[in-house]
């Protein structure tokens, strides 16, 4: 499988590339550093399999590069790797032509998944982006009728939702239209309740509640 990697960070295409070495079949990594460079290495391989993009790289700004791209080469697959979480970062660069969007801070496994997930025809949207579509490990918020009773008010509910969906605090904060001071005022007032003590805790803690009888 020949796979496109583009970023303008070589030790973050290392270890991408170490997470790109456990998919199937054996993929073949060509480099890219900019968006000139991305142009010009899938010009001489029309025959990639996927593209896999940093949102922000010299000779773009933001999703113009992701929309330029698709444009002059749409049948390629091409997957955004951004360090952005923001709600609108996601939304634009897959109106821009993305089939999906992974946060650099996303576990290997996550990764791997997204990545299967669009290789398999699929689109892929972090959780994180809170909409139907709402990625992997998306939950029902009638799912949390069990939390009802556990002393969370509701808005700490719909903070609890996001943070068992892998959200960041600044993802939170943008979905809810609160600062991520106030987010994390939530967390650790979910914390309280749930007599737990970090953000693992808690969301194990959440999903065994959900699923008493």
């Amino acid at each position: 499988m020949k796979t496109l990697l583009a970023d303008d960070h070589p030790l973050m295409r290392e270890g991408v590339r170490q997470v790109l070495s456990q998919l199937e079949p054996p993929v073949d990594i060509i480099d890219a550093h900019d968006y000139p460079s991305l142009f010009a290495q899938t010009a001489l391989h029309l025959d990639l399999d996927l593209a896999l993009v940093d949102l922000n790289m010299p000779g773009f700004v933001g999703v113009q590069g992701i929309a330029q791209y698709r444009s002059r080469f749409p049948d390629i697959p091409l997957v955004v790797l951004s360090a952005s979480e923001s709600p609108h970062d996601i939304r634009s660069a897959l109106e821009a032509g993305a089939l999906g969007y992974i946060p650099k801070a996303a576990s290997t496994a996550t990764m791997l998944a997204a990545l299967r997930q669009v290789l398999a025809g699929d689109i892929y949207v972090p959780a994180c982006l809170g909409d139907s579509h709402a990625g992997l490990h998306s939950v029902a918020p009638a799912d949390f009728e069990a939390l009802q009773h556990s002393g969370l008010t509701a808005r700490q509910l719909e903070v609890a939702r996001l943070l068992v969906q892998g959200c960041a605090n600044k993802a939170i904060g943008g979905m809810l239209s609160m600062s991520e001071g106030t987010v994390k005022v939530h967390i650790a007032a979910i914390f309280r309740a749930l007599g737990v003590t970090n953000r693992t805790e808690a969301v194990l803690e959440i999903q065994r509640l959900m699923q008493k009888p």
